[in-house]
Formats: C-alpha cells, structure tokens, sequence
C-alpha cells in the first residue's frame, strides 16, 4: 500500500470531513466526543424554530433522512411544538398570461413532517441568527459565541452545548449568519457522516456506521472565496433533454423541466456548497413552463439568474413565443423598445417576491444567443447603455429598491467585452461578468480601476460548449489542473464576485463540477499545486480510502489525455502512425488507463461500482475507445497505400470498436434499472470538419484492399519508422523506381531503437529474410514469414551494440537487404530488391558537459519543468518572482509559469529566466525554436498582451539578445485572436505554423549551449519546447524529450515516443 493509501485509510478510521472542511464527526469515541447516534437515545432528534425559514427547515429534514442513510434509523425533527404541522411555503404563482403581470391563486410548498418534541432525545439544535428564535436565545444566554460569523455571508459555527434547552443534557448546535449559512452547516454534517452530495446524482454509495459521535472542538466557517457561486444547465440536448423527457411529464411548452426536476438540482448545489442557477434554456422557460419553479428556487434558497443572453429575469424562449409569435415586433431595441420595455417589467413583477434570492442579468444580446446585428459598434454600444439604464428604472420602480442594494451583473460574453474598448460605460456597482473564450481560457480579468468597483467582478467558465471550433459536450474531458490555474487566477486580479460555470447535461460533469464549486467555496485551500490533493480527498469520500491513492492517480492521467485534445476533436489525421511511434504509445497509454480503472473497479464493492462506472471507468472507456478507433483509422489509411493486407483487418479491429462504443452506452443505459437511460444520446462520432453535432455516430472514411489479386510489386513489401512509403514499387512518397528507404538515424543519444515493417500484399504466405552488412547493427530479428495464412506483419526493430560500435565520430550507414522464399512473387522482378537504411551517428559529448539535453536527430525536445536552473536578473522587479511548476498539467507532463499570478509583465531585463543547458551537434543557421504554449488569452487585455522572450548562446560566451514574441493576437470585434481555433483545438499554440511561437537562431558551431526562456506574465504556460536543427518530423505531441545527462544511461535512450 503507497504512503498515501496509508494516509486516507488512517483519516477514514476514525473522521470522515467534507470535503476539505474542518472534521468534526468521528466513528469512534474519543474524550468528550458527543454521542448524536448508535448510544442510549433511541430516536435521536433535530430540533428548529418555526420562525426560521422554510429552506433552513427543509435541509434539517434532510439531514434527518441522511442519518437514516447512515445508520439505519432516521433522526426525528422537532419544531419545539406538540402536534405541529409541517412548515409551509406559500407564492402566488403567475397566470398564464406572459405578457400581462397577474397571479393565480395561493398554493404552498410543505416542508418535512415533525415529530412531537423530546428534550431529551434532542441531539442537534439548527436555525439561523435572527430568525430562529431558539438561536438567538442561546446566544442572548451565553450559551453559543456567534462573535465570528454575525453578519457575515453564508457563515455557521458548529458547537456541542452543555444544557442548551431545559431537559437536554447536551446537544450540537448550528448556528447560521444567514439561512444558507445554517443550511452549509447541515449539510456539512450530513457529508461528514458519509453522505456525499452526489449521492443521488451519482449513485454514490452511503458507508452503513451505527455509532456516530460529534468532537468537543466545534468549528466555525467563515465567508465562501466566491459569493455567488453555480452552475448553468446548457446545450441540454439531446442528453438531458431526452433524460428528462423519460423521467418527468411534460410541461405545457416542452419537456418536463418542472420543480420535480429542479429540486434534485438545488438539493445537489446547496450539498455541494452552492448557491447559484442558471437554468436550462434550449428548448424550455424556467418561470414558465413549471410555475411552481422560481417560488420553489427561493423557498430553497437558491439565488435564481439567467443566462447572458436572457435578461431581467426572463427566459430567452419567452420573447419568441409570447411576443414575436403574436405579432409584437422583434427581439431588436432599436425598433421595438416599447414592447421589450414592457417584457422587462412583467419579469422584474413576477420576480419581485423572490428578490432577496435574485440576481439580476442585465444587458442584451441578439436573437436566439447571437449578437445584435445590422448597426455599427458605436451606435451598438450607445443602444445598450440606453437598454441597461430602462432595465434599471424598472428594477428601481417595480421594487421599490435602491439599485445598489439589488445585485446585477452584466455577462461580458463574446462581442460583449469589445464594447468595453469601445466606451462602453457600466455602472458601478452592476458586476463585469467576464467570459472564457468557451474553451476555459480565461478572456480578461479586472483592470486597472475595474478592480475597485463596488459591482466587483466574476467569470463565466465553460465545462462543456456548442459552436466553433467544434462542439465538445458528450462527456468529461475538463484538466482539474488547468481550471485551477486559470480561476484562480481570475480570483487573483480580484474576480470572486461570481463563479459560473456551463455544465452542460450536468450529469457526465460530476467530478469537474465538484472541483470548481469547491475552489469557488475555499480558494486558498485548493490552489494550483493542490489538485492533487483535492482529487484524494474526493476519491476518498466517493469510494473509500482503500483504493483512493489509485483513483486519484487514474484521474490524474486521465485529465491530461482527456485534454490533449477533446474527443470530439479527435481525427484520423491527427496522431502520427508513422512519426516518433505517437499513435501507438497513445493507445498504450489508454490500454494501460483502462487496465488500472478496471482492476479497481473489480476490487470495489458492488454496492460502491456504479458511480465508479458512471464517473471513472465509462469515461476511460470510452475516450479509449474514441482513440481505438479514429488513430485505427490513420492507419488503415497509411497500410492502404501501402498496399499491405492488413489494412482490411484494421477495419475489422475498428468496426468492432465501434460496435463497442454502442454496446457501452447501452450498458450506461442499462445501469441501476435504466435510471440514466437517454443522458448519454449525444452523438460523438462523425463530425467530419463540421462545428455541429452529427445526427448519428458515423465512422471514419477507412479504404479496402482487394484480397483476391496481388500488388503488381510483389506479394511481399517493406516500410520504414518516419515515412508513409514502401518498397518495392512506386507511389508518391518516394522517387519512381526507388528501392531505398532510409530510417531515422540511430545514435547513442537517441532513442535505441528504430523499426521497420515487413508485410504481405498478396494472396501468397511468403517466408523473408533480412541480412545487414554492419555486425555491430542488430535487428530484433532477421527472417519470418507474411502472407494471408499467417495473418500478422512483422515489425522489426533495429538496435545498435554500443559496445563493440567503433570508437570514432563520424557518420556510417547500415545496409538491409531482403529476400523471400517465393521467388518472383515475393518481389517482381521488373523492381530493384529493396533496401533499408540506417544511418548511425558514431559522436560522444565531452566529460565536461554534465548536465543538460544532448541533439539526436537533429532534434531537441525538453519537458518545460526540466529545467537546469532559474536565473535571476540583477535588477529584478521583485524578490519573490519567480516560476511555479504546474504537475500533471497540459498535453505530455507538466507546465511553468510566472508566479505569484499577481505578477505585473515584465521584460528580460527584469524577469528571471528558464535556463536548459544543451550539447548541439549539428551547424545550422536557421535553428528554430518552438514553445509549445498552453491556449491562454490575453487576460490583462489586448493593450497588455502576453509575451515571451528567448535567448540561445554558447554556454562559454554572452547571453544573445533575447527575442521578445507577442504570440496572442488581438480580438478584432466579436473575433477572437487569429490562431485562436487551432490553439484550442490543439490545447497548445506552437503546433500551428502560423502560430508565433518559434523564434530562430544561428547555430555555427557543436558545443554547449544555453536556452534562456522567459515567460514575461503569469499564464505564459510553457509545456514544452522543440528545437528543430533540420530532423523535427509531423507529429501531435511533439518528439520524445532528448537525452538528459545525469538522468538517461548512454545507449539505452529507451525514450521512442512522448510517453
């Protein structure tokens, strides 16, 4: 067992915490602990005032249930009073006139049953400051210190009190600065004795514990890092639209989004610390199509918003379908002004009694999420400062509120943020809701007086998207590592307002979702170098402390393949199968993925293994699948025009992958008795160069060797690592005639091995043998036999014997000839006999160069994290800059960055500097370098764009003038940067060529050398850096990194690919 399942198992033994929360609940009795379970009380109870409110009281039944989740035995709930009728919640819906403000009748929500009081079995005492009259008089006697969470938003204490009431010797008592403060307390209670908050969502399986005891210290939670913080149900079709469908009756204007169905999402956002919705929007209108849904978002407390594309407290379906569809103008200002004033006002009266759980979106779009056409910038910008000062006299007027104490923010979306560099003036205290590029880099941050605003500012964030560069919203392919850097540093430049993020169907985004909430709730606990961390607890809490340490890693891993490149992005064309074995080592990093899920999923018990399949082991599945099948197809494509048999058996191999990517979404359909049937429709197959989701999966275009008749060259061929060509014969990728082809050249510094194959393309079994006229070349083995009958290729691989290779520099070349045993069907005659070669680099580095990256292949590649050094500038703008390395971040291993995240830009002159050390062989005049960079925007707008800096010299003589590279461009209008679709398509810039993220250099003479690269703001994400001397071959990832003296053993590089 590794240290760290040794550490969770000893925390799970005794305290169960929420998630990164103080513990206050143990399973053992330890001195003073407090007995609330499994002790002398048999019907342990939670006592709350009548007077508090209806949320408060609900999550205290709650609770109630949870502990008969747990032990067995439900807790009762008292409201002090003998034959007590549930609490209700009375509204008074609006009448299905949308254009009209009026209600229709009274109607109530009911809270959970009480039981008659028993002092004496009271346990848990909750209510909230100033509105639970039983609080307030334990504070009033001294019994409860509220000292540090009066007044303060969203706060509780938890304390065990000595005679709180009259006849209860003791009992543990919650005490909120605010009814969602109190509701965090249950909750935290209820997480703590194992309930997760997904446990209804995600099928996460409640640890059975009789005893359960509350620990004497008690705790005290303050303010959350973020205020508001939520989640925004979108492009919910057809996964959760078609779930809902099958689950909930229909509403009068679609499917059945109605308050059955919201209450399992605020049950879910309040457990997970919570307190913000935007609801679902495609086909539905929250007020409207369940009119029961805005009352119950207050009665539960949940803070109620809207999209940025549906202000003042209207669905964006409304306009459309009561206004426009019966003749009441378009959805455009400039011509309708009247009537979408009107449409403001009914959604500000029929929020109006649910103000104090609002949070008002202001602004406009154009229809349907688009953005308003037909009028110049200038004439735009003034239309909405005019559409944004009416929004306000109505929220003023129809509330009868000051503005300032009404909270409103503005959703910067898209070509929203450019009218900000156009003049656009926002009242002070409406919060800048800044947008990711959808992506989930982050556009902007506060600026300059910005950052003093009473509005304050926020983000909205994207887990899921439809639109360009392609849809990705089938399921979890979020890098925990890459939110935490870029929220965080949002949250640096002082955007904690509000944290909002698009989740999509909701439901295959459970671990992502959990994350950001939980940073949003505590950021300095979870900060970028403690993902980690965060990952073993969640794992902890979902599965036990057992298998832990092995999930966490398992989702370590599967983050950063999951984000190389979305699934939906992923092509034929896009790993090489040729180049630097990058197809293969993908699909073992995958294999090896699934192997580990699997092993832990068999380990688990049943009763934990449907949230394993529906959150770990479904996901790798199916990523392993969606490679399996798009890289089988690349290479069907380049054994096709090699002519070689096998080419038909990969279609088989990827027909049956694709028949398993089905089977799997039936086996999600059929888990639990069909409960999550229909929330995995999307499609995810067949995009084809398209933005849009395909109507079906659809294969790649594959092609089919005729079986029946052999090449015109032979039924035996040859191809080599690094070329799509094969000998003998012609096409198009070699010279006419040729019979020569040349491998990458081995050296004692490069990979050890290098491979070629040697396959049937005919309808004759053939035996073939391989001589080499270099006794220290070796080859893996020199004779087999291909054919139909056989069944397989073979794939060779060449080696060199360091040992007795000649003790010289220079450069030889190893030759390899073949013959078959099926005379002039193995190789026409009318082809020359084919030849291999090796080209063998026969050099050594001086004993003087003991640290750094030695060329192979006339190629550099390093992992940025493995630098030699930091170098620090005499004159540097402050002593605490320097670089943080982010762990498993990015596409292959880690990135660097600029730190704190606070860190103004600097220059090479003052910013401290990545220092690789390198051993060059090869004179090249135009050597290129080429950072691979994560997709950042210019966050600190396009007036400070990011910036990096780079200097190449001999390690013996002066630091060149660095070469300073602007490579984000700026966002022209509603455009983002040039570049911006192939950066985050790629997760990186650097792999486009017009990317500008190469600098180049002049490399006269072997030697050592030093590379100085600075990352001139935090953000600049270095991952990797390539340097090209002539050798770099097309690839996804990038070469293997180089040798590094100190680290890799002469001669045994077993670097062959990225992996």
């Amino acid at each position: 067992m590794t240290s760290l399942s040794w550490l969770l198992l000893a925390a799970w033994v005794s305290l169960v915490a929420a998630l990164g929360q103080q513990p206050i609940v143990s399973f053992t009795s330890s001195s003073n602990a407090f007995q609330i379970a499994g002790g002398e009380i048999a019907k342990p109870q939670i006592l709350v005032s009548s007077s508090d409110n209806w949320g408060v009281i609900r999550a205290a039944g709650d609770l109630a249930k949870d502990f008969g989740r747990v032990t067995g035995t439900n807790f009762t709930l008292s409201n002090g009073e003998k034959g007590a009728k549930p609490a209700s919640y009375e509204y008074r819906p609006a009448a299905a006139n949308y254009t009209f403000y009026e209600t229709n009748g009274t109607q109530y929500f009911s809270g959970p049953e009480y039981t008659d009081p028993s002092t004496q079995s009271t346990v848990i005492i909750a209510g909230t400051l100033g509105r639970s009259d039983i609080i307030d008089s334990l504070v009033k006697a001294g019994k409860i210190n509220v000292t540090e969470i009066r007044g303060k938003w969203e706060s509780f204490t938890t304390q065990v009190v000595e005679e709180p009431i009259q006849g209860c010797p003791r009992a543990v008592v919650i005490a909120g600065s605010d009814p969602r403060g109190t509701i965090f307390g249950l909750y935290d209670i209820s997480e703590q004795i194992g309930v997760s908050p997904w446990y209804w969502w995600a099928d996460v399986s409640i640890k059975e514990n009789k005893e359960i005891f509350v620990l004497p210290d008690g705790k005290v939670q303050g303010p959350p890092s973020v205020k508001y913080r939520g989640i925004f149900l979108n492009d919910e079709q057809p996964g959760l639209s078609g779930w809902v469908q099958w689950n909930y009756e229909n509403t009068p204007y679609g499917v059945g989004y109605n308050g059955k169905f919201y209450a399992n999402v605020f049950e879910l956002l309040l457990r997970l610390r919570a307190n913000y919705l935007w609801p679902a929007i495609w086909g539905s209108m929250f007020e409207v199509d369940d009119t029961a849904n805005q009352p119950l978002a207050d009665a539960w407390e949940i803070v109620l918003g809207s999209s940025h594309t549906e202000p003042m407290m209207r669905a964006q379906n409304e306009f459309g379908t009561f206004y426009t569809n019966k003749g009441l103008g378009p959805w455009a200002y400039d011509q309708n002004n009247k009537t979408i004033d009107q449409y403001f006002t009914y959604g500000a009266q029929r929020a109006k009694p649910y103000a104090n759980n609002s949070l008002w979106t202001m602004g406009m779009r154009g229809s349907g999420d688009t953005a308003i056409e037909g009028l110049g910038v200038d004439a735009i910008v003034a239309l909405l400062e005019a559409v944004v000062r009416s929004q306000r006299n109505v929220i003023q007027t129809v509330l009868g509120a000051e503005l300032t104490d009404v909270p409103q923010m503005w959703c910067l979306y898209k070509e929203v943020m450019s009218y900000i560099q156009e003049g656009l003036t926002i009242p002070e205290d409406i919060t800048l809701l800044w947008a990711d590029d959808n992506w989930g880099n982050v556009r902007r941050v506060p600026v300059d007086d910005e950052k003093t605003r009473s509005g304050g500012a926020g983000v909205y964030y994207h887990f899921d998207y439809v639109g360009d560069t392609r849809d990705y919203k089938w399921i979890n392919t979020i890098q925990l590592e890459k939110t935490a850097e870029q929220m965080q540093l949002s949250y640096a430049h002082g955007a904690d307002r509000i944290w909002i993020v698009n989740v999509g169907d909701l439901k295959p985004l459970e671990i992502p979702i959990s994350h950001f909430l939980d940073m949003a709730y505590d950021v300095e606990k979870w900060g970028v170098s403690n993902v980690g961390n965060w990952t073993a607890a969640w794992a902890t809490r979902e599965f036990g402390p057992q298998q832990a340490a092995k999930i966490t890693d398992i989702m370590t891993r599967y983050g950063m393949y999951a984000a190389r490149r979305k699934f939906e992005l992923v092509e034929p064309y896009v790993y090489s199968v040729v180049n630097y074995n990058e197809g293969d080592a993908i699909l073992q990093q995958w294999q090896t993925l699934v192997d580990d899920a699997q092993a832990v999923f068999d380990q688990l018990d049943a009763a934990y293994q449907p949230a394993f399949f529906e959150m770990v082991l479904h996901p790798i599945l199916g990523g392993q699948i969606i490679h399996q099948v798009h890289i089988g197809a690349e290479k069907n494509i380049v054994y096709a025009n090699q002519h070689r048999n096998s080419a038909n058996d990969i279609i088989s191999n990827v027909l049956a992958r694709f028949q398993a990517d089905g089977e799997l979404t039936a086996r999600w359909d059929n888990l639990l008795g069909g409960k999550w049937r229909r929330m995995l429709d999307q499609t995810h197959f067949g995009y084809d160069g398209y933005w849009q989701q395909p109507m079906r999966n659809v294969l790649p275009a594959m092609e089919y060797v005729q079986s029946a008749v052999s090449s015109i060259a032979g039924n035996v061929g040859i191809a080599v690592e690094g070329l799509n060509a094969s000998i003998p014969g012609d096409d198009k990728y070699h010279a006419n005639s040729g019979n020569t082809l040349v491998l990458p050249p081995l050296d004692s510094y490069g990979p050890a091995t290098r491979w070629f194959d040697v396959f049937s393309r005919g309808t004759r079994d053939c035996d073939w043998s391989a001589t080499i006229d270099t006794p220290w070349v070796k080859l893996s083995q020199n004779k087999g036999t291909v054919g139909p009958g056989n069944g397989t290729d073979s794939r060779v691989f060449v080696s060199v014997d360091w040992s007795t290779a000649p003790q010289v520099v220079t450069t030889t070349t190893a030759n390899i000839k073949f013959t078959t045993g099926c005379g002039k069907d193995g190789f026409t005659s009318w082809y020359s006999s084919p030849v291999v070669q090796v080209p063998v680099n026969l050099r050594n580095i001086p004993s003087s160069f003991t640290n750094g990256f030695v060329e192979s292949d006339k190629t550099v590649a390093i992992e940025a994290p493995n630098y030699q050094r930091i170098q620090s500038p005499s004159n540097a703008a402050a002593p605490n800059i320097t670089y943080l390395t982010l762990e498993n971040y990015g596409r292959t291993m880690g990135g660097i960055t600029l730190w704190p995240q606070t860190t103004l830009p600097q220059t090479p002159d003052t910013a401290p500097a990545l220092e690789y050390d390198l051993y060059l062989f090869t004179n090249a005049p135009k050597a290129k370098v080429t950072l691979y960079l994560s997709p950042t925007q210019n966050y600190l707008s396009d007036k400070t764009p990011l910036e990096f800096a780079v200097s190449l010299f001999p390690a013996d003589g002066p630091q060149a003038q660095p070469q300073v590279v602007r490579f984000v461009p700026n966002s022209i209008g509603a455009n983002l940067p040039v570049g911006w679709a192939r950066s985050v398509a790629d997760s990186i810039w650097g792999l486009d060529p017009s990317h500008n993220t190469t600098t180049t250099w002049n490399v006269a003479k072997e030697g050592a050398y030093t590379l100085r690269v600075w990352g001139l703001a935090p953000s600049v994400i270095v991952q990797k850096i390539v340097m090209d001397l002539g050798g770099v071959r097309p690839s996804y990832l990038g070469p293997p990194e180089s040798f590094l003296v100190g680290r890799d053993k002469y001669g045994a590089n077993q670097r062959t690919s990225f992996a």
